[in-house]
C-alpha cells in the first residue's frame, strides 16, 4: 500500500514537472526560469521526505536525476537566450538612434531647401539651372541651337524668356522656367484639411502663372515661331499635384497657348529637336559636297584647256625649232664651212631634230568644246 502511494506521488510530480517544463519553454527570461526551478526543488524536497518515512529516497532521486539536468539544460538555454536578446536589443536601439539621426538630418535639410525655395529669385535660379541641365543633356549647344535670357520684342513689350530654342528653317520657340511653389511646399507639412487647402491654392496659382504667362505672348516676338510658349515645371511632382487638383487645367493652357511641359515631356521635345538639327546638317553637308563636285568638275575641264593650249604652244615651239634648225644647216653652216674651209681640224656639228609630238589629251572632260 505505501508502495503504491509513493507511485502515485511519483505520477502527480511527473506531471507537475511536465507543467513545470512547457512553462519554462514558454518563459522568455531567467527569472522566470529560476522561479519554476525553485518549485521543482520545493516539489522535490517534499518528495524525498516522503521517501524517507517509506524507505524509497534511493528510488525517488534515482527517476528525479533526469528531470533535474533537463531543468539545468533548459536553464542555460533561457541565459544563452537572453544574452542574444540584450545584444539585439542593443543592435536595435543603435540602429534606431541612427534613423532618427538621419531622419532629423533630412528634416533639416528639407526645411532649408523650403525656406530657400520660397524666395522667388532662388526659384528661378533653379529652374534655369534645369532647364539648361535638361537641355544640353539631350545634345544642344549653347549660343547655337539656344540662347538664355536673350531680350526681345513682343506685342506686349520688351520680354526676355528664360529661353530660346532655334529650331531648323530658322524657327524658333521660347520656354519659361518659373513656377509658382509656396503652397506646394507648405503642404509638405500639412495635413488633412490643411493639405487640401494648401494643394487647391497651388492649382490656382499654376493657372494664375500660365495666364500671365500667356499674355506675354513670346511667340510676337520671335522670327518664324510656333504660336505657343512652353511652360517648363521642374518638378513632375509639382505638375502632377496642380493636375490633380484641377483637371480641365491642361485644357485651359492649351486654350491659352500654353504648353506645361515636366522634365520627361520636355526631354522628348528636345531631343527630337537636336534629332532635326543632326538631320539638317547632314543636308547641309551633302548639299555642299554637290555644290563642291561641281565647281571641283569644272575647274578641271577649264585646266584641260589651259592642258591643250599649252600643247599647242609646245608644238608651235618644236616647230620653230625645227624650222631654225633647217636653216641653220641648210644656209648657214653651208657659209660657215666654207670660211673654215682653211681648217679642217675644226668640225662644225650638225643639230637634230626634235620628232616627238607633245603628247594630245584623249578624254572628253579635259577637251573644249570645238576639239569634241
Amino acid at each position: 500500500m505505501e508502495i503504491l502511494i509513493g507511485i502515485g506521488v511519483g505520477v502527480v510530480l511527473g506531471v507537475a514537472l511536465g507543467v513545470l517544463l512547457v512553462q519554462a519553454r514558454a518563459a522568455s527570461s531567467a527569472a522566470t526560469a529560476a522561479a519554476l526551478r525553485e518549485q521543482v526543488e520545493v516539489l522535490r524536497a517534499q518528495l524525498q521526505a516522503g521517501a524517507r518515512s517509506d524507505g524509497e529516497e534511493g528510488l525517488v532521486l534515482q527517476a528525479l536525476a533526469p528531470v533535474h539536468e533537463t531543468l539545468r539544460t533548459m536553464q542555460k538555454t533561457v541565459s544563452d537566450l537572453e544574452q542574444q536578446r540584450h545584444a539585439q536589443h542593443g543592435q536595435l536601439a543603435e540602429q534606431l538612434r541612427h534613423t532618427q539621426a538621419t531622419a532629423e538630418r533630412s528634416r533639416e535639410a528639407a526645411e532649408a531647401l523650403a525656406s530657400a525655395m520660397s524666395n522667388n529669385a532662388v526659384r528661378g535660379v533653379w529652374g534655369e539651372t534645369q532647364l539648361r541641365t535638361l537641355v544640353e543633356s539631350a545634345g544642344l549647344l549653347h549660343r547655337v541651337d539656344f540662347d538664355t535670357q536673350a531680350t526681345i520684342s513682343a506685342e506686349s513689350g520688351r520680354r526676355r524668356p528664360d529661353m530660346v530654342l532655334r529650331l531648323p528653317g530658322g524657327k524658333s520657340m521660347a520656354v519659361d522656367a518659373k513656377v509658382p511653389l509656396t503652397a506646394y511646399l507648405e503642404s509638405a507639412s500639412a495635413s488633412g484639411a490643411d493639405r487640401d487647402r494648401l494643394l487647391a491654392d497651388h492649382a490656382r496659382a499654376v493657372r494664375a502663372h500660365v495666364d500671365a504667362l500667356a499674355a506675354k505672348q513670346y511667340w510676337t516676338g520671335l522670327e518664324s515661331s510656333p504660336e505657343f510658349t512652353i511652360a517648363f515645371i521642374p518638378s513632375e511632382p509639382v505638375l502632377a499635384a496642380a493636375l490633380e487638383q484641377d483637371p480641365s487645367l491642361l485644357d485651359h493652357a492649351f486654350g491659352r497657348r500654353i504648353v506645361l511641359a515636366s522634365p520627361v515631356s520636355l526631354w522628348a521635345v528636345i531631343k527630337t529637336v537636336a534629332l532635326t538639327w543632326q538631320q539638317e546638317s547632314l543636308s547641309d553637308d551633302a548639299r555642299q559636297l554637290f555644290v563642291l563636285g561641281k565647281e571641283l568638275y569644272g575647274r578641271l575641264a577649264l585646266l584641260g584647256e589651259r592642258a591643250e593650249t599649252l600643247r599647242r604652244s609646245l608644238s608651235r615651239t618644236v616647230e620653230s625649232y625645227n624650222a631654225f634648225a633647217g636653216t641653220l644647216e641648210s644656209r648657214v653652216l653651208v657659209t660657215a664651212r666654207r670660211l673654215d674651209a682653211l681648217d679642217e681640224s675644226t668640225v662644225i656639228g650638225t643639230p637634230g631634230m626634235v620628232e616627238v609630238e607633245p603628247k594630245a589629251l584623249a578624254q572628253p572632260e579635259l577637251l573644249s568644246d570645238d576639239r569634241v
